[in-house]
């Protein structure tokens, strides 16, 4: 037999090769087997099993989740299926997905926006470019309906990095009632206003009686400077209301439509909505949702409502660079 030159030829025992080698017996036994069949001691490719997929079935999954940013696996799952006749995991699916750049992310929420939307949200914001404390001067107030049943936030895109305020990335909501309250407030950098429960529908009058005599003015008041900012809803911009403002000489933030990401009080609510999702239950009824809203409103720290002021020169440089878009926030 031709000398393989280990020194297992030379009589020493496997133990006796580890210590000389500073390796363990088991792996000089396993080193020496492979020289005596394969003349190497070399170590084996590791073998990979074929690929489920073929090229063209992978670009399909990509087209699929780039054409549809919410499709599911699922879905795409049963397309292949059905055209192909043969069966992939949903688990294959997104592993392709990802081997492509492409990751399931929640979406960013935001109303659809017109070319003039975004041209006002530029001008507001390139007027503001330079305020850093005069954020903390504004009072951000808003309504917001508060759903009995809480989403459940499952939805997700599949996006590139960098794509998130991308138009088909962001998922789209519409005004519209659901079952629940409806509910006033307002935040301030050093304060908040207490909560204003509406029942009903808000016209002008109730605004002035409801909201603006009994909680705004005397919030106001307390304040030793105070820009009043509020959306463009009907009972807000009526003539009546204008008056009031005037008369009263609460000065205005003009407003864009259709800019609640613009807004820190927005975060807010999805603070307070947090909070919901752990103390109520599905099947509150009214009564209870508003004991609770107002708890969740007042729990939240002020702290976290400073900070929300602090990021405002972020919004707008956002807002600026996206040429009147979606700030992100």
């Amino acid at each position: 037999m031709k000398d393989s030159g280990l020194p297992r030829d030379c009589g020493l025992s496997f133990r006796e090769i580890g210590s000389r080698v500073g390796r363990n017996q088991i792996t000089v036994m396993r080193i020496c087997d492979r020289w005596m069949q394969e003349s190497t001691m070399d170590r084996r490719g590791r073998s990979h099993p074929p690929q489920c997929t073929t090229s063209r079935e992978d670009r399909q999954m990509v087209r699929m989740a780039v054409t549809d940013r919410s499709v599911t696996s699922r879905t795409i799952e049963q397309h292949i299926e059905y055209v192909k006749h043969h069966s992939v995991s949903a688990r294959t699916i997104r592993s392709r997905l990802q081997q492509s750049g492409l990751s399931a992310r929640r979406p960013l929420l935001g109303l659809p926006l017109t070319q003039n939307h975004k041209r006002l949200h530029r001008q507001l914001c390139d007027e503001s470019r330079m305020w850093v404390a005069e954020w903390n001067e504004v009072v951000f107030i808003d309504e917001s309906r508060i759903c009995l049943q809480h989403h459940d936030g499952q939805i997700r895109v599949w996006r590139h990095r960098g794509e998130r305020m991308l138009n088909s990335c962001v998922m789209h909501h519409h005004t519209g009632s659901a079952p629940g309250i409806m509910v006033w407030g307002g935040i301030g950098y050093p304060s908040r206003t207490s909560l204003v429960r509406i029942v009903g529908t808000l016209n002008s009058q109730r605004y002035i009686s409801e909201v603006l005599e009994p909680v705004v003015l005397p919030y106001l008041q307390g304040l030793a400077t105070a820009i009043f900012q509020q959306d463009n809803a009907l009972p807000h911009v009526a003539r009546t209301v204008q008056r009031f403002f005037l008369n009263h000489q609460i000065e205005l933030l003009p407003w864009p439509a259709r800019s609640p990401d613009l807004s820190p009080i927005e975060n807010m609510w999805s603070m307070v909505a947090q909070r919901l999702t752990q103390i109520t239950l599905p099947t509150a009824t009214p009564d209870q949702l508003w004991q609770s809203v107002e708890a969740a409103w007042f729990a939240v720290p002020q702290e976290h409502i400073q900070s929300l002021f602090e990021l405002m020169p972020r919004r707008v440089t956002a807002v600026i660079f996206n040429n009147g878009g979606y700030s992100g926030y």
